[in-house]
């Protein structure tokens, strides 16, 4: 479920999706995957709200991917002879 969470780095308000939820010592806090901006962050549970239908209308501006079917290379360089090889 997409909620909406305040980011204390970006001093917005984002769509989020909770990941997990963890006590620490005095507190609940709550890791967040932020669907507009790609990344994970933690909130505390006071700063996640229930979403309008209106905000979930948005496309979102950043989608989950993975690559799939690469392989690594490796680019060895020889500067004596000023070649390159993948």
């Amino acid at each position: 479920q997409v909620c909406v969470v305040f980011s204390e780095e970006l001093k917005c308000w984002c769509r989020a999706v909770i990941k997990s939820i963890m006590y620490c010592t005095d507190h609940y806090q709550t890791e967040c995957f932020l669907v507009d901006y790609a990344k994970y962050i933690f909130v505390k549970p006071k700063d996640i709200r229930v979403a309008l239908e209106a905000f979930m209308q948005i496309p979102y501006r950043a989608k989950k991917c993975r690559l799939y079917r690469t392989k690594p290379v490796t680019l060895r360089i020889d500067f004596c002879e000023d070649t390159a090889k993948i």
